[in-house]
């Protein structure tokens, strides 16, 4: 009669513990997604925070007397990134060089660089982050002075490709505004930032592949010491002087 009755307690018991147990681990799994969500929301939110300060920073800056041969590139410019360091001290010379962060090209090599920003998006989800874009003469003697190296730095007799404003810094971003791992920073002078070096890791070098396969789509050619500096070849140009205003 005792084994009987544990029987049925034991078929209603389990049963139950059963059902008690599955709702608990789909209410978990549930608690876990909304905060998921909500982390995810959170990063959203610091993003859009983080481009709309962009945004108003490039924004204002006047838009007149800005040469005809040249267009600008802003933070809004269809969501890229624009970071430009020497507009700051986060660069290698840990100086402010140009007074104010703007991003200018020749025109026809800015319609290049939309092109591949909307290219790596339809593709892939990604974009561009922009470093560097055109560089006035008398900034480029500032970066010979602090490093007079023709590896690195075009001597200012020569002439930089960026003072023709036909050269740009640059790296790969994902959907969310996160640079693609590239192995070193930006203006990382040393071996392991140069194209042809190989002792990284897989997806580093995948990064680098992509990069350089889609500026050379769209006519860019990169340089070996440094994996982030195209230069457009279809263009000829002389170095320019003109300085952007700041107010």
């Amino acid at each position: 009669m005792i084994s009987k009755s544990r029987n049925i307690l034991y078929r209603i018991c389990i049963p139950v513990f059963l059902i008690s147990m599955l709702f608990s681990c789909k209410t978990d799994r549930k608690e876990h997604k909304d905060e998921l969500i909500t982390e995810a929301e959170g990063n959203n939110q610091d993003t859009l925070e983080k481009t709309s300060s962009q945004m108003d920073e490039n924004k204002r800056f006047s838009s007149v007397n800005i040469p005809e041969k040249y267009m600008e590139i802003v933070a809004d410019t269809l969501g890229i990134v624009v970071d430009i360091r020497y507009a700051s001290e986060n660069n290698f010379t840990k100086k402010q060089i140009y007074d104010c962060p703007r991003c200018f090209f020749r025109k026809e090599v800015g319609e290049k660089i939309l092109a591949v920003h909307l290219d790596l998006k339809e593709r892939y989800g990604f974009g561009i982050k922009l470093f560097d874009c055109y560089r006035p003469s008398p900034y480029q003697n500032k970066l010979w002075e602090v490093k007079p190296d023709p590896n690195y730095v075009t001597p200012p007799k020569k002439g930089s490709i960026h003072s023709r404003g036909m050269a740009v810094d640059l790296t790969i971003v994902d959907k969310s505004g996160k640079e693609l791992d590239m192995g070193t920073p930006f203006d990382y002078f040393g071996k392991e930032a140069h194209t042809d070096y190989i002792e990284l890791p897989d997806q580093v070098l995948k990064n680098r592949q992509l990069l350089k396969k889609i500026m050379e789509i769209h006519g860019f050619k990169g340089i070996r010491t440094e994996w982030w500096h195209y230069s457009y070849r279809g263009l000829k140009g002389n170095v320019d002087k003109w300085i952007w205003s700041c107010e």
